[in-house]
């Protein structure tokens, strides 16, 4: 099923509305979806390394609007979509104490968490619970997930053939290992805050 869902994503890419798509998927991922925009974003660039950079650019801008929806959603919604969205994933707990750390650690907490596997919306989303400056919010946002998506462009760029090689030689693995930190990132959250 993923493999299938690979090459489509890799033929997505022909399409002129591939980016529209992206930039649905990386809008929802900041706020509420599950799923990384990498699922699309890497597929994407190995099929068209010439548009790597712009795919980054998408990725980057929608994220940090959609980690604005899951701000405001955190804010203002907390108590009803917050709090159920927290609940789906089962890391009501953890919020609480998630929150607590914004008062000493707020700028790390947001830039560090936008490069890990913890899912950004629990970021996005907290930080509005927390009250924490929208400003820096933003500000932290773009840095942070601009230097992810960019960096998996300079990678593209670089390595796109030998990566898509590993990719079709070792794709369970591959697979494997994503779902691993996919998984790993809400536990770590569960547990870690």
């Amino acid at each position: 099923m993923l493999r299938r869902l690979y090459d489509w994503t890799l033929s997505l890419a022909a399409r002129p509305s591939a980016p529209y798509a992206l930039a649905a998927v990386s809008f929802a991922e900041s706020s509420f979806f599950p799923v990384p925009p990498d699922v699309m974003l890497v597929p994407m660039m190995l099929a068209r390394p010439d548009r790597a950079w712009t795919y980054a650019l998408i990725c980057t801008v929608t994220s940090v609007l959609g980690g604005i929806a899951g701000y405001l959603i955190g804010l203002f919604l907390y108590d009803s979509i917050g709090a159920w969205l927290f609940q789906v994933y089962g890391l009501t707990e953890g919020a609480e104490t998630f929150r607590q750390s914004y008062a000493e650690y707020g700028h790390w907490v947001i830039l560090l968490k936008g490069l890990t596997p913890i899912p950004y919306k629990l970021v996005t989303i907290t930080s509005g619970f927390a009250s924490y400056s929208l400003f820096w919010f933003v500000v932290l946002s773009v840095v942070t997930r601009g230097a992810r998506f960019f960096f998996i462009a300079l990678l593209m760029t670089r390595f796109g053939p030998v990566i898509k090689g590993m990719i079709d030689r070792h794709f369970n693995l591959i697979a494997g290992l994503a779902i691993v930190a996919l998984v790993g990132g809400f536990v770590a959250f569960r547990y870690l805050f």
